[in-house]
């Protein structure tokens, strides 16, 4: 099993690279996540259509958001994922994320744009990053959880060339 994850999209409006990154990047996937900050109703509008599973970020402040949940806890493949955006500044975001959360093995988050994708004991701490405001390393990206035996994550750049 594959699933696709985004987060930090913070669109106004359903743009090309967001299609592209929904029907082509995670083309063959199972499932696709969003942990946040999606921005609008439009766009929540086209995730929700495409079968995207969401949860709301602190920038999610327009009336469809409320359609959302803070955070979720998904069983898939044999595995426990909680999803979540984030809240206040990077010092011990981890730790207080990890907090919100029992029995999970992947913790899969947002907020801070910069990717993450570390394994501590049994739990895989998962941050795909923005796929359209970079963070610090300057990349876009997305990523990828493949679910069998193993969980295991991915972090995907995106190419700029393509970028709306």
């Amino acid at each position: 099993m594959k699933i696709g994850v985004l987060s930090d999209t913070h669109l106004r409006r359903v743009t090309d690279e967001l299609v592209r990154i929904v029907e082509e990047v995670f083309r063959d996937t199972d499932m696709i996540l969003h942990a946040g900050d999606i921005a609008s109703g439009e766009v929540l509008d086209y995730l929700e259509a495409a079968g995207v599973i969401a949860v709301r970020g602190n920038m999610d402040r327009y009336d469809e958001a409320e359609r959302l949940p803070g955070k979720r806890v998904i069983q898939v493949g044999g595995f426990v994922l909680g999803l979540i955006h984030g809240y206040g500044g990077p010092a011990d975001l981890m730790s207080r994320l990890d907090a919100e959360f029992e029995a999970i093995d992947c913790l899969v988050f947002g907020h801070s744009h910069e990717p993450m994708n570390l394994r501590q004991g049994r739990r895989l701490y998962f941050n795909p990053g923005s796929a359209t405001i970079p963070g610090r390393n300057r990349a876009r990206t997305v990523g990828l959880l493949h679910l069998n035996e193993t969980l295991r994550g991915e972090i995907l750049p995106l190419s700029e060339e393509n970028k709306t």
